[in-house]
């Protein structure tokens, strides 16, 4: 699996995030959109609003396009944390509307959704990023993994700060993961890189 952090910029961490293989999540709510020279992941920068009780800024995320988009690993189309179909009538909005974007594009899944539901939508050419609350995230993101698993589509996991959460995913199948604990405390660095290179033993079919 492939580890994202947040941006950070302790020079410190940012080599030990080097040194490890780590890339970095860019939030479009990040003013300067820096990369530090690592490979990235765009984030739509909900999440951010969200925390600040904000609305979704389009105007964020369309300059975080423009700048960062093409160079991304992959970009999170944008949603509406735990906002269930509201966050999915805005998603598949803005998946028209960026049609022809050479950037993968990961769909959030959110409180209230189904697999049942997402499965036409994703495959090959959109992914999934599961969001959401804690709660609903830990109690469905092995479904999740066996969607994206049947269906082809790259997974991403968001928010995950333990070794005993990269496990989960590993379970899950996930190709990708981020979190904020290794770009804030480099002691905790050694210890998720230890579980992210750990092979999960069951496969995600197999997983219940």
């Amino acid at each position: 699996m492939i580890g994202y952090a947040s941006r950070t910029g302790t020079r410190r961490n940012l080599d030990g995030l080097r040194a490890q293989g780590w890339r970095l999540l860019v939030s479009a709510a990040d003013r300067d959109l820096r990369t530090e020279g690592m490979r990235y992941g765009l984030d739509n920068g909900a999440w951010s609003c969200f925390l600040q009780r904000r609305a979704f800024d389009g105007r964020a995320f369309v300059r975080a396009l423009d700048r960062r988009g093409e160079g991304a690993d992959w970009i999170v189309l944008p949603d509406i944390v735990a906002g269930g179909l509201r966050s999915l009538d805005l998603s598949l909005a803005w998946h028209q509307r960026l049609a022809g974007h050479p950037t993968p594009l990961l769909l959030a899944v959110q409180d209230g959704m189904t697999p049942s539901r997402i499965a036409p939508l994703v495959g090959p050419r959109l992914g999934l990023f599961v969001g959401g609350s804690t709660e609903w995230k830990l109690a469905t993101v092995l479904a999740w993994g066996r969607l994206a698993h049947e269906r082809g589509a790259y997974l991403h996991i968001a928010r995950v700060n333990s070794a005993r959460r990269i496990r989960l995913c590993a379970a899950a199948g996930a190709d990708s993961f981020d979190g904020t604990s290794a770009s804030r405390y480099a002691r905790t660095l050694p210890l998720l890189d230890a579980a992210r290179r750990q092979p999960d033993l069951m496969p995600v079919g197999l997983a219940a």
